[in-house]
């Protein structure tokens, strides 16, 4: 039987902690706590999940290209981990910013804070 895996980006204190979820749902999860880190990592390992905030590019060096801290993720999951399910967790002042994320890049799903332990099981155990 293979094991079900999970990348969970911690990036910020707000990222809610399901590990004890994960565990009941099979899953056996990875943490990390930057893009950098997780996009070396997914170059070894094809997680079935990601579970990331979204934090909007307000000011940034690239000359408004990148809309977020998860664009160079996206396109590395493209590449090297293509079946990856992200699950993306945003502040309700950011979630308007998404949308756009969403129009470049599947998405398996958007949670707004704060963010309940059904919804997480529910989208977990589809």
């Amino acid at each position: 039987m293979t094991n079900k895996t999970l990348l969970s980006i911690i990036e910020s204190p707000s990222h809610p902690n399901f590990t004890d979820l994960y565990q009941q749902l099979g899953f056996q999860e990875t943490q990390l706590t930057s893009i950098r880190k997780a996009n070396n990592w997914l170059k070894k390992q094809q997680p079935d999940f990601i579970i990331a905030e979204f934090f909007y590019a307000f000011g940034n060096n690239y000359s408004g290209v990148h809309i977020s801290n998860l664009d160079v993720l996206l396109v590395s999951l493209q590449k090297y981990s293509p079946n990856t399910k992200i699950i993306i967790l945003v502040d309700k002042t950011q979630a308007k910013h998404v949308d756009h994320l969403k129009s470049i890049f599947p998405l398996h799903a958007v949670l707004q804070f704060p963010i309940a332990i059904e919804q997480i099981k529910s989208l977990l155990s589809r």
